[in-house]
């Protein structure tokens, strides 16, 4: 083997190493369920799935910023309120979402449905739930006992 291709090979070794590290999210974590289903790509085999992802890693579909600040550099999250996992119960009965519903929290915080759709959980009395911060200043409500989540936004 000549050495200019061995520098090739380790090069691209290194430079896949690097990408490996570096990795945007994934469709999973970049959609909602409800998105992720109304797609289709919950048709999608495991392998096919990582397939679209990996192609997706590699033409550009990563981590692109749409906001910047006036200095030109990226900015993630576009809003300056605190970005931690929040761990809470919704007050009274949680039945689902339909549209722009609003949910009152243990808290005192109020979050609001903030993607279209409707889910019908059936009646869940207090349940758990996880709101995470997401990409480009977006939130994440994840409901414990019915494995379902929905994009938020805060009101209150």
């Amino acid at each position: 083997m000549r050495p200019i291709s061995s520098l090739a090979l380790i090069l691209l070794a290194a430079a896949g190493a690097v990408a490996a590290q570096t990795q945007s999210p994934t469709l999973e974590e970049r959609m909602s369920q409800a998105e992720f289903r109304s797609t289709g790509l919950d048709k999608l085999s495991p392998e096919e799935l990582q397939r679209l992802n990996a192609w997706l890693q590699a033409h550009g579909g990563g981590t692109q910023t749409k906001y910047v600040s006036a200095s030109g550099k990226p900015v993630f999250y576009p809003d300056s309120t605190e970005r931690d996992l929040i761990e809470t119960r919704i007050t009274g009965t949680f039945t689902g979402w339909r549209g722009k519903s609003v949910f009152r929290l243990d808290n005192g915080q109020e979050w609001q449905q903030a993607e279209s759709g409707t889910f019908s959980a059936g009646e869940m009395d207090n349940p758990k739930v996880k709101i995470k911060p997401m990409m480009l200043g977006s939130w994440l409500m994840v409901v414990d006992g019915c494995g379902c989540s929905v994009r938020v936004q805060r009101v209150k």
